[in-house]
């Protein structure tokens, strides 16, 4: 997969690619559940059914749930933050640790994750040509 004379594939750029992709969904992911968590504690707060009986206290719940889920948000959100930096390295050919590392981060996203850990380690010697 050599293009035009150069040490680079499209390998290395697939795992990049990857990576950034899977990192941004990671970060949505978490702005998404952090976004959920805040309306059901404000909800809870606000008490909008006051004569409506509900079967359990939401403000119990979500006192109770909420920092489970705003710590899976976090981590995601390191995560996915990891991810595009290493698929950035990936593309820059900078750091193979780095790029190895953002693939490994967005193994969350399954099938792209794994794809892009393949990508980048058999990519290695492109990382060594570039010093």
């Amino acid at each position: 997969m050599e293009s035009s004379g150069s040490h680079r594939s499209g390998l290395l750029t697939a795992g990049g690619i990857l990576s950034i992709i899977s990192g941004a969904f990671q970060v949505i992911g978490a702005g998404i559940a952090t976004g959920l968590v805040v309306a059901a504690f404000i909800g809870s707060r606000l008490r909008p059914f006051e004569g409506m009986p509900l079967p359990w206290e939401w403000s119990e719940r979500v006192i109770f749930v909420g920092p489970f889920w705003i710590g899976i948000a976090a981590l995601g959100l390191i995560l996915g933050i990891v991810a595009i930096a290493g698929g950035v390295a990936a593309l820059r050919r900078r750091s193979f640790g780095l790029a190895l590392a953002g693939a490994i981060c967005s193994l969350p996203s399954a099938i792209l994750g794994i794809l892009a850990i393949i990508f980048v380690s058999v990519s290695k010697e492109e990382f060594e040509a570039e010093k």
